[in-house]
């Protein structure tokens, strides 16, 4: 939290750094928040490897880019 995007917006709380993962990463993840757990967002993992690996990819890649 605290982070800037690289657009301006600063990431105040686990809604905003969810919505920047969607938009900046393409990768939708369930802000904390909705089960009391914040500042946390939740990852789904019943999917194949593969595709977990690459939005875990995409993930860290939109992360480095918060300055």
């Amino acid at each position: 939290m605290g982070k800037t995007t690289p657009s301006g917006t600063v990431i105040t709380n686990d809604s905003d750094l969810v919505a920047y993962l969607l938009d900046a990463a393409g990768v939708a993840v369930v802000p904390g928040v909705a089960f009391g757990l914040s500042p946390y967002f939740r990852i789904s993992y019943a999917m194949d490897t593969k595709i977990l690996l690459e939005g875990c990819r995409r993930i860290a890649e939109a992360v480095r880019a918060l300055r």
